[in-house]
């Protein structure tokens, strides 16, 4: 199933989006819970306890305005660096070439503030050329835990998962560089675009889709899932080391090849871009740099 938060005449709602992706039926959750978007939902399903019941009829998705499906997640998304094999390859010539990680042996870890999420089709606000000029855009399969726990084994890694959705890890690439860690320069407001909803894994398997990006319908980006370096089961492991994972805890999983950075020249985004990403068995998310 999808689920998607949403505003309907002024109130936040969660609901289930049709199969044909035009309609959405709401749930039956009290105001307080939908502020949090899907993520009582996760919570709820972790308990064992059952999705709540809808309520009133579907409702045309182009009469609504969609959230983020978790508009302010518990705490910092967990994200994942040079995770395809190609983009790893376009970045050995960057500034990326002295970095001494070694991701043949582990992923590169980084988090980025749960306040920086926004919506589909909501602006992501470039900072200005004093702070930065060098945004760049990054298509990510980003996987929401569903079960937490610590230290989980590979071999069960998945049961841990909810669904999946999209985010673009919007990156200041020379903040980036210049503190020699990368939370600020993935952090800034409105730099984590999220959406449209969340599958199921019931629905989708993270592991065997395509990730595809378009920066003003120019093709950018294309990469398959059973191209990532490190897994999704490996990184439920790994980050799971020593650290709980909890329901809503989510994991971007890396960008596939085509960045800005990797181009030549390096191209970044500028005021009027439209950036857009399509996960396939998910659908499209799609944000103007202003």
């Amino acid at each position: 199933m999808r689920l998607a938060t949403f505003v309907h005449q002024g109130q936040r709602q969660v609901g289930l989006v049709s199969a044909d992706g035009q309609t959405v039926t709401p749930l039956a959750l009290n105001p307080a819970d939908a502020q949090r978007g899907v993520l009582p939902l996760i919570e709820a399903a972790a308990a064992g306890q059952p999705l709540p019941a809808t309520t009133g009829a579907a409702l045309k998705l182009a009469d609504v305005k969609l959230d983020a499906p978790l508009p302010l997640p518990r705490r910092n998304l967990w994200c994942v660096g040079r995770n395809y094999h190609e983009h790893a390859k376009e970045l050995q010539g960057s500034v990326f070439k002295n970095n001494n990680a070694n991701p043949a042996v582990w992923p590169i870890v980084f988090t980025k503030v749960p306040e920086c999420v926004i919506a589909d089709g909501a602006d992501v606000v470039l900072p200005g050329d004093d702070i930065s000029p060098q945004i760049d855009y990054e298509a990510e399969l980003a996987v929401v835990i569903g079960t937490g726990g610590k230290n989980i084994a590979k071999a069960d890694a998945m049961k841990h998962i909810y669904g999946y959705t999209i985010v673009n890890d919007v990156t200041a690439r020379d903040v980036q560089m210049r503190h020699q860690q990368w939370d600020m320069g993935k952090s800034f407001d409105t730099f984590c675009p999220m959406g449209p909803w969340i599958v199921t894994a019931d629905e989708l398997d993270g592991q065997h889709t395509r990730v595809r990006c378009w920066v003003n319908g120019e093709p950018r980006q294309d990469g398959r899932t059973e191209d990532l370096i490190f897994d999704i089961p490996t990184l439920i492991e790994t980050i799971s080391r020593g650290i709980t994972l909890y329901p809503g805890d989510v994991i971007a999983t890396g960008t596939p090849a085509g960045v800005g950075l990797g181009m030549t020249p390096p191209t970044f985004l500028k005021s009027g871009d439209v950036v857009r990403i399509e996960i396939d068995g998910i659908g499209t998310l799609q944000n103007r740099f202003v």
